[in-house]
């Protein structure tokens, strides 16, 4: 029996536009495929860079002298956070059934642009159904490795076989369910987390 649902954040409760970075690069004629680049993304998501490190870098890697740019850039990929999944989360939550954790790869611009574009008060509504609200850049850790998802289960006490994590993304789900959790990859539109109860019955 499910007693604990551990979300992702990105396409699972807000939309992502994964085309707009590398959309927008190649309109400057810059290259987003570059292998340093990826691998500073990683350093930022566990936090490894300061906001100021990680722009400065990335306007290197781009040749782009323009921090305020890059950021808008970078916050292209944030797309809208429907009202009726947050309005389904909060249900969920108010019926106590369920233990419920968010755990996400996310980087301090992202978080705080999402904190901007939601308000303060959606932002709370949303935090505050969680027992737990883990994001790699403040654990020093990222999805799929195995530590971030030791973490969780060691931290709130969570049985794997009782667990069910939820992600887009098939690399994270495999990290989780090589730990016993069972998991859900949400095919990114054909399926929607406000569909989770049929995961939950039994």
């Amino acid at each position: 029996m499910i007693r604990n649902v551990i979300f992702d954040f990105g396409d699972v409760f807000i939309n992502l536009d994964k085309a707009a970075i590398p959309a927008t690069f190649r309109r400057l004629g810059l290259d987003p495929d570059l292998p340093q680049f990826i691998s500073l993304n990683k350093a930022y998501e566990i936090g490894a860079l300061s906001d100021d490190q990680f722009l400065g870098q990335a306007s290197s890697l781009l040749v782009l002298d323009n921090f305020e740019l890059i950021t808008r850039i970078w916050n292209s990929i944030l797309a809208d956070f429907p009202a009726y999944r947050l309005e389904y989360l909060e249900d969920l939550a108010s019926k106590a059934r369920y233990r419920l954790f968010l755990l996400s790869n996310t980087n301090a611009l992202h978080i705080e642009h999402v904190q901007k574009q939601m308000g303060d008060v959606d932002y709370q509504r949303f935090v505050s159904c969680f027992e737990g609200f883990h994001l790699s850049h403040e654990l020093g850790m990222r999805k799929p490795d195995s530590e971030i998802f030791e973490h969780l289960l060691n931290v709130h006490s969570l049985e794997p076989r009782e667990t069910l994590f939820i992600d887009d993304t098939q690399e994270n789900t495999a990290g989780a369910a090589s730990l016993g959790i069972n998991t859900w990859h949400l095919k990114v539109g054909t399926e929607d987390v406000t569909s989770l109860d049929k995961f939950l019955k039994g």
